[in-house]
């Protein structure tokens, strides 16, 4: 490559412009724009090995980087050297370095100790132009330099003084994520001051019984949950109805002159009547309030004993969209993914989307597994090609994120997908999720005995057994009907999923 005075307009020997082209590239004239984009293609070197920019012929006519072929370095950070990541006159690395150490520092200068993590963090990430970006267009970083030079506490109390809003959520996401701020559920905590809200615009009598209720039963509950992980949108959504229609009950015989310690079967029996969809809601109530003496032990009638679980989708119709998953290349590689989870192992989307990286295990031969449970499972080797796809650009959480532990990792920093982001498009391609696993539950209890079949997919025993009774099979034969394990690797209808205790089928028999 060689410089000097502008050069009359010539054709780019890349883009086919009429510009003035003052570089050379391998010899070539080339305009400024497609010598830009040249410098941000690095690719090995045969002489040195490298990952250079080959602007340059070697001895051999071969493209070669600057310092094989005795040029000036003109690609290569003048801080560090590097040529594979371009950012003006230096890598994205270095500049991304200078800008955090800039963005985090304290007043004396040095990186605020707090927000160490956050540094780390940021240099950890695969792609610092990203996070380069994310200074340059969000207002959070401006919220980390308040916070490192002390003119913002790092506390979420600090958050819950600023503005809600989508910046601000983020960052705070951010900070539990990478250890600066203890954990939180975002969802979780605007429930109580909800709660207060509803509790304000109640008499005296009736908020302190729906208090009660809902902080030591309603709100318990969801705290246990949330340790255990599985405190999703469905369950605070679940919670938040079973506290409005307790609320609208007591108002309700408030309005005919009682109240719960006073009301009688026929007050409960008579508001099912004219409110049967919000009495359905009040069941948890009703015995927390028998348990702590608080009624009568007034109660919902009993429902009729549900029936067996029904199944409304063929089994050609599930493996035809079996095939479109592991064909379609239109569709989003995680959505392929987690639906042929559902399809194939019966498992609810809700559970899929909690699922961690690490249950996904690629062994010494180069055949993957998959724990739902407590027992490994086999996958074929169409489904192993794209969870291997998967796990290689599963992605991370946000601009400025360090990978996370969860297999289907969500935008919000340390958060897994949203089970409704899959399910849409699930449904978008014609594939209802609880119908998908319905049939494969069906399915996998005619292949096998409901007691592995609990182990294997996580399923309590009685919920495997009412499905072992549906698909009418004895496994008194067992061991003479284990499927067989695949063969040439393809999911279609009568091969199996081998497990390590037996064959887990992943289709009809």
């Amino acid at each position: 490559m060689s410089g000097g005075k502008p050069r009359p307009p010539t054709t780019c020997a890349h883009c086919g412009q009429q510009e003035r082209c003052s570089r050379l590239i391998l010899d070539q004239p080339v305009c400024k724009t497609c010598a830009l984009r040249f410098a941000r293609t690095a690719t090995t070197c045969p002489g040195c090995g490298g990952n250079k920019v080959l602007a340059f012929y070697d001895a051999q006519h071969r493209p070669a980087c600057a310092t094989c072929t005795g040029n000036k370095p003109r690609y290569a950070c003048v801080k560090c050297g590097r040529e594979d990541s371009q950012h003006g006159r230096k890598c994205a690395p270095c500049v991304l370095e200078e800008r955090a150490r800039e963005l985090l520092s304290d007043p004396s200068g040095r990186i605020h100790p707090q927000l160490q993590p956050v540094f780390d963090t940021l240099m950890a990430g695969p792609r610092p132009q990203t996070t380069l970006y994310w200074f340059n267009r969000s207002t959070g970083p401006g919220i980390l330099r308040s916070m490192a030079q002390g003119e913002i506490e790092i506390t979420h109390a600090a958050f819950e003084a600023m503005p809600t809003n989508k910046t601000v959520n983020y960052l705070r996401d951010f900070l539990v994520a990478v250890g600066v701020l203890p954990p939180f559920h975002a969802e979780l905590e605007r429930v109580r001051p909800w709660l207060n809200d509803i509790l304000a615009g109640l008499p005296k009598d009736q908020a302190d019984v729906l208090g009660r209720f809902a902080r030591w039963h309603v709100l318990r509950r969801l705290r246990h949950q949330e340790q255990a992980g599985v405190a999703t949108h469905g369950a605070i959504s679940g919670a938040r109805a079973t506290i409005v229609a307790t609320a609208r009950f007591l108002a309700w015989i408030a309005a005919h002159d009682t109240n719960i310690t006073a009301a009688t079967q026929a007050d409960l029996e008579q508001y099912a009547v004219e409110y049967p969809g919000r009495a359905k809601m009040l069941a948890a109530f009703l015995a927390w309030a028998r348990r702590t003496g608080l009624s009568s032990g007034i109660k919902l009638a009993t429902p009729a004993q549900q029936g067996q679980p029904e199944v409304t989708l063929a089994d050609q119709d599930r493996w035809a969209q079996i095939e479109l998953l592991l064909r379609d290349d239109t569709i989003r590689l995680y959505v392929r993914v987690a639906g042929l989870f559902t399809l194939l192992f019966a498992q609810p989307l809700a559970r899929i989307t909690r699922m961690r990286a690490d249950q996904v295990t690629v062994n010494d031969d180069g055949h993957v597994t998959v724990t739902f449970d407590t027992v490994p499972i086999d996958l074929p080797e169409s489904l192993e090609r794209l969870v291997l796809a998967h796990l290689a650009r599963r992605g991370q959480a946000s601009y400025a994120s360090r990978p996370d532990h969860w297999l289907f990792p969500g935008g919000i920093p340390g958060k897994h997908l949203a089970t409704e982001n899959i399910r849409g498009q699930l449904v978008q391609r014609g594939i209802q999720p609880s119908t998908a696993r319905m049939a494969a539950m069906y399915q996998l209890a005619s292949e096998m005995p409901s007691a592995v079949l609990a182990d294997i997919l996580g399923r309590s025993p009685t919920n495997t057994a009412k499905w072992a009774a549906l698909s009418s099979h004895s496994w008194s034969q067992y061991t003479a009907q284990r499927a067989a394990s695949l063969t040439e690797g393809e999911v279609s209808p009568g091969q199996s999923v081998g497990t390590r205790t037996g064959a887990t089928s992943a289709g009809p028999s």
